[in-house]
């Protein structure tokens, strides 16, 4: 939970999960009237990685808002999760956005920054200029999510304010309602199984429940607990199941990495180091390929050819 990264992905996935609800939450100001009607697409990075360069790999995806019937003209929203607003740069921001607008041919570009916790010394806005005049003046949209109410989304209809509830402004003796309202909203607003599961994990982390603290949960939220012993235990076989199948298959490429080294050193003599680095990062493809040549081969450099 506290690196940056995995902060950073989370969100990335609630963005891209739920994008109406994300700037509907987020960006409350200029997401307010966005309608059934309108089409919210991601911008993923890595279409725009080439052009703007790997500074900007930790930005969350920009989303794209359009009005299919043209009355209005697209809207990108640039979203950034901010885990330490120390290292919060309003520069790059600025020109994530500057970038942004040159290659969409736009200017409606509404930057959105996501502080885990708010910090009095990052800077809200940017204004370039000389002694007379400002030339660029640039700010964005702030949410600082530890200094907003929770008491104010505990019946919110909309899932991303619901699975940010232990994000929120609490205090120590609301800890257990504010996970069971978050759980709640899950339940309720979300019918995918395999969401439910996987935000599941999402209010997990961010509440982080002690072990005395879950049980009273399930005995104060027992139907709710339910549920989510369900899920836990779905999640549970998944995961195993999804581990002994890695297991075999990496059982399986070891096994196969083995018998072309006995072949090879039968046929050629003992292997160099870099043949032997080359066997043990082969992919199962690599290593099928390498014994069907091995077939044919008159020297070392055929196999690997």
């Amino acid at each position: 939970m506290n690196h940056r990264v995995s902060h950073d992905q989370n969100f990335k996935n609630l963005i891209l999960d739920y994008p109406r609800e994300a700037l509907a939450f987020f960006a409350r100001e200029e997401a307010y009237d966005i309608d059934a009607s309108a089409t919210i697409t991601p911008v993923r990075q890595e279409q725009l990685k080439e052009r703007l360069g790997e500074r900007f790999r930790e930005l969350d995806v920009p989303l794209l808002v359009e009005w299919p019937d043209g009355r209005r003209e697209a809207l990108l929203f640039v979203l950034e999760e901010e885990t330490d607003p120390q290292r919060f740069s309003i520069h790059r921001l600025a020109h994530y956005c500057l970038d942004l607008a040159e290659l969409f041919a736009t200017q409606r570009v509404v930057p959105v920054v996501i502080f885990l916790q708010a910090h009095p010394a990052v800077p809200e806005r940017l204004a370039l200029g000389g002694e007379c005049h400002d030339y660029l003046l640039f700010h964005y949209l702030g949410c600082a999510l530890n200094v907003m109410p929770a008491v104010d989304h505990l019946e919110s209809d909309n899932l991303v304010a619901r699975l940010n509830l232990p994000n929120m402004d609490w205090s120590h003796g609301q800890k257990i309602d504010i996970y069971a309202k978050a759980i709640e909203g899950l339940l309720r607003l979300e019918p995918n199984v395999e969401k439910r599961i996987k935000y599941l994990d999402f209010v997990d982390i961010y509440t982080g429940l002690t072990e005395t603290e879950r049980q009273i949960y399930e005995s104060r939220y027992p139907q709710e607990s339910k549920a989510m012993a369900g899920l836990a235990e779905r999640l549970r076989t998944e995961g195993m199941q999804q581990g002994m199948q890695q297991g075999m298959q990496q059982g399986m490429q070891q096994g196969e990495q083995t018998l072309l080294r006995k072949l090879l050193v039968r046929r050629f003599g003992p292997l160099d180091a870099i043949t032997e680095q080359r066997l043990q990062q082969a992919t199962t493809a690599e290593i099928e390929y390498w014994a069907e040549n091995l077939m044919e081969a008159k020297t070392l450099q055929d196999v690997f050819g």
